[in-house]
């Protein structure tokens, strides 16, 4: 009896031993080698707004956070300026356009003479005047075009689909040309950036499932990789001051593995999700798989049945061995 209780102990430390053995092999291979990340962020491409002429804001039509659609009006330049000098180079156009008629018809007229009547110096220079007529008209009819173009960008659209974003402008500020007053995050251009150690790289492909845990959210994002980026900046490559290698101590003993930028492409948001630049996720590349502590729960559910398995052989072969005994001393008496 003392022999199968021994024996009984040893089967379970063992077995707790390898347990623990599986558990800990599972958390280093979960931790070291699967290809995931914390340091995940969610990027989109913003669009900087700069009207490309120069005049006073009288009316804004969106704001701050504001869902636009490409093509949207923006916001509106005083227009008044722009409409008078449209008029201006459309009366310049029609007064060199009168200019050009008088001169095609004197040199038509002066090539009708005979020598006698007009020189030929007389006829190429009315020739020559009436070219000169000719292109000052067209010159007259580019300013109409540049007049037309000005008045058309007097109203600042929408480039994107997106959100207006930090929106400090106000009807009244003095927009000046080329300078950005306007941003816009492009809603159809989300993407997530995550950083994944070197050690890692070797088991993410392009097309590889990739599943993102938000950190304000419960519901998974689901993508893939798109690209690996091939390349970082080496910090050991930048002169010091004097120009010399500015090389950073390390210790020989400990190797930091690099993060690298994995550019996953998002293929679907659930409905509660709001995707936002800037959010920071978990990333996990791979086939989907049940999460870390259901995968502990369901180890250990199968470690315990097991144990309770040798368990009751073990008292099984007890009992076995008590009926002998009781039969062997039965016998004998």
């Amino acid at each position: 009896m003392q022999f199968f209780v021994k024996l009984f102990r040893v089967a379970m430390t063992l077995a707790m031993l390898a347990l623990a053995a599986l558990l800990v092999g599972a958390l280093w291979r979960y931790y070291m080698f699967d290809p995931w990340t914390r340091d995940g962020t969610v990027r989109a491409d913003v669009v900087t707004i700069a009207p490309e002429v120069s005049g006073t804001v009288v009316d804004l039509k969106v704001a701050d956070n504001q869902f636009v659609h490409k093509g949207d009006v923006l916001y509106v330049i005083d227009p008044i300026r722009f409409r008078l000098a449209l008029q201006q180079a459309q009366a310049m156009a029609e007064s060199r356009k009168q200019d050009m008629e008088v001169m095609e018809a004197k040199s038509v007229r002066r090539a009708k003479l005979s020598d006698l009547a007009a020189s030929t110096e007389e006829k190429q220079q009315f020739r020559g005047d009436a070219a000169a007529a000719e292109a000052n008209y067209n010159e007259a009819l580019a300013a109409v075009d540049i007049a037309k173009i000005n008045l058309e960008r007097s109203v600042i659209h929408a480039p994107v689909n997106g959100y207006v974003t930090n929106l400090l402008l106000r009807a009244g500020d003095f927009a000046t040309a080329g300078q950005q007053i306007l941003s816009v995050v492009d809603s159809d251009s989300f993407w997530i950036a995550g950083y994944f150690e070197e050690t890692k790289l070797s088991q993410i492909h392009p097309g590889d499932v990739a599943r993102i845990k938000l950190m304000g959210f419960n519901s998974l994002v689901t993508g893939h990789v798109d690209s690996l980026a091939r390349g970082i900046t080496d910090k050991n490559s930048i002169s010091g001051n004097e120009g010399l290698a500015n090389v950073d101590p390390i210790f020989t003993w400990v190797r930091l593995a690099q993060r690298f930028p994995v550019r996953i492409h998002v293929d679907q948001v659930p409905p509660d999700v709001v995707l936002a630049m800037g959010m920071t996720c978990t990333i996990r590349i791979g086939a989907a798989r049940k999460d870390f502590k259901q995968d502990l729960h369901d180890t250990a559910k199968d470690a315990i049945s097991y144990l309770d398995d040798i368990r009751s052989n073990l008292l099984s072969e007890s009992a076995v061995a008590q009926t002998i005994d009781q039969d062997m001393h039965t016998s004998m008496r």
